[in-house]
């Protein structure tokens, strides 16, 4: 370890901190903050506990959870190696949104009891933003807290890049006179983002029959018989690819439009001349992406990655910091599709008057972004009926 390193120098004794949001300078002030006046507020929350929104913090704060088995490209690094991540997003979300937000690193693997843990802490927090859990445990854990808990739960490595992915996508196809629905795809990747990009995908107008899906062992369709049934593979390889292709990534990409690369492994540039000429592709691996740039802006017309220093980044900071404000300030008990399809059509819209090639989605600097998904998001989830108190 460097200790010169400004990287090292910058995450010294970590990266955020607990701060008092009222006086603590007077036995005044220490008697309404602590004993006795605390004592009235607990029993009005005991009283009604929808107080709790507006009497603690939980009306403004999530917990960042991980169990450290799928950090960024480092992989299964465990919950203390994780935890620098998890600060990270916790002041995006502060950043961003407004949003308070802890980091919550569990060292356990077990679904069941990740599940028990995060049920139990949820009490003291308005939301729960999964973060880097392996697939495919991730779905599980998603899906059963999702039925469980009265609050938002939200995996941003599924939904966060997928509804920035649709956002991307809908001012492509803007910039280059195409409507969705007539656009050939092709996911490269099946994981935890591969599934979630897909689905949004077909919400947000997609023809589910032109969409491909390929993992490392090939294209998903009906002569594979390595998927279980019922599992996300599975339901993907029912849902999509109408052609009944088979083969690798390079069949995938045989005639199609579109590239959707979150799968980390590198495809040839043989199989990416194969794409049908103009098209987009967004290669989205860090910190290598499927097709560097170069390679793809030969063959395509727009081209995104995941990464800052190439133009059109597709990053999950322009998605969950204004999932949440909204969703918060709604009192909405989940995050449906309906919201998230909101946040996907209000990042687009941001710079939908000033699209170019190099310039599909904001910068996630761009102070507009989580105003305007945070508002998207809490009218759908007004519309949706998922709020509390009906605000």
């Amino acid at each position: 370890m460097d200790t010169a390193d400004p990287v090292f120098a910058l995450h010294r004794g970590g990266k955020m901190a607990v701060a008092a949001t009222v006086p603590l300078t007077s036995r005044e002030d220490l008697s309404l903050a602590y004993t006795p006046g605390v004592a009235r507020v607990c029993q009005a929350i005991a009283a009604a506990p929808a107080l709790a929104d507006e009497y603690t913090w939980a009306g403004h704060t999530v917990a960042v959870v991980s169990d450290g088995t799928a950090v960024l490209g480092l992989g299964d690094i465990g919950p203390r190696a994780a935890l620098p991540v998890m600060e990270g997003k916790a002041v995006l979300f502060k950043q961003f949104g407004g949003v308070d937000a802890v980091p919550v690193c569990l060292d356990t693997r077990d679904v069941d009891e990740i599940i028990r843990v995060v049920t139990a802490l949820a009490p003291s927090f308005g939301g729960i933003n999964l973060e880097d859990i392996s697939a495919p445990r991730c779905f599980e854990i998603e899906r059963r807290l999702d039925e469980a808990l009265p609050i938002p739960v939200f995996h941003d490595d599924q939904h966060g890049t997928a509804i920035v992915v649709l956002a991307a996508l809908r001012n492509a196809a803007r910039l280059l006179d195409r409507k969705l629905g007539d656009l050939r795809v092709a996911v490269s990747g099946a994981g935890a983002a591969g599934v979630a990009v897909t689905k949004m995908l077909i919400a947000g107008g997609v023809d589910p029959g032109a969409v491909v899906v390929s993992d490392s062992r090939g294209i998903l369709g009906p002569e594979r018989t390595d998927l279980p049934p019922g599992s996300a593979k599975a339901d993907l390889a029912a849902l999509t690819n109408g052609a009944h292709r088979g083969g690798g990534i390079a069949d995938a990409l045989a005639g199609v439009d579109v590239l959707v690369g979150v799968s980390g492994g590198r495809i040839e540039e043989e199989a990416v001349a194969r794409m049908s000429p103009g098209g987009v592709i967004f290669a989205l691996a860090n910190p290598t992406p499927e097709v560097h740039p170069e390679v793809a802006t030969r063959y395509a017309a727009v081209v995104a990655t995941g990464r800052s220093d190439f133009p059109n980044q597709i990053n999950n900071v322009l998605a969950f910091p204004g999932v949440f404000r909204g969703a918060l300030d709604a009192r909405a008990t989940r995050i449906t599709e309906g919201m998230k399809l909101a946040a996907a059509d209000a990042i687009a819209a941001v710079v939908a008057q000033s699209l170019r090639p190099d310039a599909i989605v904001p910068s996630p600097l761009d102070p507009r972004v989580a105003p305007a998904v945070a508002a998207a998001v809490a009218d759908a989830a007004r519309r949706d009926g998922v709020c509390r108190t009906g605000r």
